[in-house]
C-alpha cells in the first residue's frame, strides 16, 4: 500500500496503517499545497478547525520533492498550534496524558516536511499500539502496481476509507452534544476523547 505523508494525519490515514504489515510512504512526489501533507483539522468548541504549517519557498517549491521541502521558523506558528490543540482538547479524557511527548515532537523543530510528519505519524502508531514498517519509496512511480491512497485521502474531497471498513458509526467526541459526531478530523482527536481504546476503533473490535 502507497500513502503520502500527513501532518497531524486524519483517521483514516491510521484505519490503513492497521489493516498493513508494510506500507510505503511517498517520498519522491513534489510539494502539493493545501493537502494533508502540512495540514489537518481538529475539533473546537466553535467546530472544526484547520491547521497548517509554513514551509520555506527556496527556487521551485511546486518541483521540489517532498522529502525536501524545509519547514519554515521564522513565524511563531509551533506556540499557536500547541495553544489551539490545548484550547480545543483540554478537557478530553485523555490529552492529558499524550500532551507533554507530542508538543515536544514539535518543539523539536524538525528541518523538513518528512521529518515532521514522519515523527508525528510514528507517536500516533505508537500510542494507538499498531507497527506497520513504513517504507520511504526511492523513486515517483505515477501508477504503482499496488493499492495506491496518495490522493484519495484530501481535505477538499470525501472518501469512502472508513464506511468500506465498517468504521463509519462515530466515535465519543467532546463536542457532540454541541455538533453531533464530526467526521474526517486528524487522529488526536480519536486518541484524545478514546485513549487506549483507539486500536479497538480503529480495528472495528468495538
Amino acid at each position: 500500500m502507497l500513502l503520502s505523508v500527513a501532518y497531524f494525519p486524519p483517521v483514516e490515514f491510521f484505519a490503513l496503517l492497521a489493516e498493513n504489515s508494510t506500507v510505503y510512504l511517498e517520498a519522491c512526489e513534489y510539494y502539493c499545497k493545501q493537502s494533508w501533507r502540512n495540514r489537518c483539522r481538529i475539533l473546537t468548541a466553535n467546530g472544526p478547525m484547520d491547521l497548517s504549517f509554513p514551509v520555506k519557498h527556496f527556487g521551485d517549491l511546486f518541483h521540489t520533492p517532498v522529502s525536501e521541502v524545509q519547514v519554515d521558523y521564522s513565524v511563531p506558528w509551533v506556540r499557536r498550534t500547541q495553544y489551539a490543540i490545548e484550547s480545543a482538547y483540554f478537557n478530553s479524557p485523555f490529552f492529558i496524558y499524550y500532551r507533554d511527548e507530542l508538543f515536544d515532537i514539535l518543539d523539536s523543530r524538525p528541518e523538513t516536511l518528512w521529518e515532521l510528519d514522519l515523527e508525528l505519524i510514528r507517536f500516533f502508531c505508537r500510542k494507538i499500539g499498531i507497527a506497520p514498517e513504513l517504507i520511504p519509496t526511492s523513486e515517483y512511480v505515477k501508477q504503482p502496481s499496488g493499492d495506491d491512497y496518495r490522493e484519495v485521502l484530501h481535505p477538499k474531497r470525501s472518501n469512502s476509507v472508513l464506511s468500506d471498513r465498517g468504521l463509519d458509526r462515530g466515535y465519543w467526541q467532546l463536542f457532540r452534544e454541541r455538533f453531533g459526531f464530526v467526521p474526517g478530523l486528524s487522529v488526536m482527536d480519536l486518541l484524545f476523547n478514546e485513549g487506549p481504546e483507539s486500536i479497538c476503533w480503529i480495528k472495528n473490535n468495538s
